[in-house]
């Protein structure tokens, strides 16, 4: 527990400079370019949406990427035909319909999928659990046909449920890889590392806060203590940040009035994942990232910590840490909530396939 607890320490400290996507990252990741063209596939599933559409812009800048391929039902040959304008190295196609679906996957290296529908005021992502349950279950069994190898990076909500349903399609098709399925789970904390840095004055991209747990409301714990640069919150302070942080994502539904829910920043944290997926497959070290996985951390069979990624996906958990007694409460006080989410998807998937 002691050399887990260190390793977390230090991989935090590594993975501090990652903690936006700032200029370091964009360098660093053009460091592998240098003196080899990478090969890989990235295909966004959805990528005609609020989400996708900005997802696959910030894709489409990556030196990493060869090919971007993107799909949606409708839409999506005009965004490619838009991307394909953008003056970087991938190379753009558009996939439309449920008939192109396999032959957009076919060879990925890595797949997105923020298909589904949005949150409107008023709604939980529990909520939009019937509609994008099974576009999440629809995309996976293509998947599980054309690419099982690949990096499957769930963004669709509700999270808490969307993975366990992609991994019970998975384990159906006999495909399923726990080191290869993610939840996206990257805009806690992202939101984590503003609300924190904009509270003790800090530059946001030297500020990292791991967040565990899942990725709705009670579920998202920001585990302030084990922050870097360390920070101290009065009581009430750390309260009312931990709030904000769990519900965020009401913020910008209501800002919004209707006209939907977060997809700039979610954008923006589902890009960095990817690259950060990437970097690990093409051989950086020490590339750190909380995600929602398969774990046995707690008694949670899905949940999301700080993990170490390597070329196959998930190398490491590297676990809780240390908590603060709030931050232990907070986690008691989440698992009911999380542990029925999962057992949702997991019902929904048995059932439908």
């Amino acid at each position: 527990l002691k050399a887990s607890r260190a390793m977390l320490s230090l991989a935090i400290r590594m993975s501090s400079s990652m903690a936006a996507r700032s200029c370091r990252l964009r360098i660093a990741s053009r460091s592998f370019s240098v003196g080899s063209q990478l090969n890989n596939k990235v295909t966004v599933l959805g990528a005609a949406g609020g989400i996708g559409q900005p997802l696959s812009l910030l894709l489409k800048e990556s030196p990493l990427i060869s090919q971007l391929a993107l799909y949606d039902i409708k839409g999506v040959m005009g965004v490619a035909a838009d991307l394909s304008h953008v003056a970087s190295r991938a190379e753009v196609t558009g996939y439309e319909g449920p008939d192109k679906l396999e032959d957009c996957l076919k060879d990925s290296q890595v797949v997105v999928i923020p298909a589904g529908v949005p949150r409107k005021p008023g709604m939980t992502r529990d909520d939009l659990f019937n509609t994008n349950a099974g576009i999440v279950a629809d995309l996976t069994s293509a998947f599980a046909t054309a690419c099982p190898k690949a990096m499957l990076c769930i963004v669709t909500n509700p999270v808490n449920s969307t993975v366990p349903i992609a991994a019970e399609v998975l384990k159906r098709r006999g495909v399923y890889d726990p080191r290869r399925l993610f939840g996206v789970t990257t805009l806690d904390i992202v939101r984590a590392n503003t609300f924190v840095a904009e509270a003790k004055g800090l530059d946001v991209n030297k500020v990292s806060v791991p967040v565990i747990g899942g990725h709705s409301g009670v579920t998202i714990i920001p585990v302030i203590s084990q922050a870097v640069p360390g920070v101290s919150f009065k009581t009430a302070d750390r309260e009312a940040i931990t709030r904000r942080i769990q519900n965020a994502g009401t913020e910008v539904v209501e800002a919004k009035a209707g006209a939907g829910s977060a997809t700039l920043s979610m954008a923006f944290a589902a890009e960095r994942f990817v690259v950060s997926v990437l970097s690990a497959i093409d051989g950086k070290r020490a590339v750190i990232e909380c995600a929602f996985v398969e774990s046995t951390v707690t008694e949670a069979p899905y949940f999301s910590t700080p993990i170490l990624l390597g070329r196959d996906g998930v190398e490491e958990n590297l676990g809780l840490g240390s908590l603060l007694d709030y931050e232990a409460k907070l986690l008691q006080s989440a698992m009911p909530e999380l542990l029925a989410n999962i057992d949702k998807g997991v019902k929904f998937a048995k059932e439908r396939y």
